[in-house]
């Protein structure tokens, strides 16, 4: 069975160069600070032509190996954080596959307890990696 991380930014206005420049800086980061050559990472493909407002989307499929699965979902999320950061006054959607992953200001987007240590969770939040 195959889960999903979705992610996707709206607004009327599409990207500054700023923005852009941004968010290619963050995609490059994000991609060298991967933990695994051989998993999906942040994989952005472009605004939905179906969708004007859409400036841009992305996916990415989650390990089957469970010993991976909270490394890249931890990732995965950050990296949209960072990027929601970048990108001022756009309507975001992050979900694993039907459910909505929240967004907190502070911590920016996580599941609940993962970075519990009773569960295992991961330690470095936006804050911690400069993001």
């Amino acid at each position: 069975m195959s889960v999903s991380i979705y992610y996707s930014a709206r607004r009327a206005e599409p990207l500054t160069g700023a923005e852009s420049a941004a968010v290619e800086r963050v995609v490059a980061a994000r991609a060298e600070s991967f933990p695994y050559d051989d998993e999906e990472s942040l994989y952005l493909y472009g605004g939905d032509d179906d969708q004007d407002d859409e400036i841009f989307a992305g996916s990415t499929k989650l390990p089957v190996d469970p010993g991976r699965w909270l490394p890249v979902t931890a990732h995965v999320l950050d990296s949209v954080t960072e990027l929601r950061r970048a990108v001022g006054e756009a309507q975001w959607h992050v979900h694993l596959d039907d459910v909505d992953v929240p967004w907190d200001e502070r911590e920016g987007y996580a599941l609940p307890g993962m970075r519990d240590d009773a569960l295992g969770g991961l330690h470095d939040s936006p804050d911690q990696q400069g993001g």
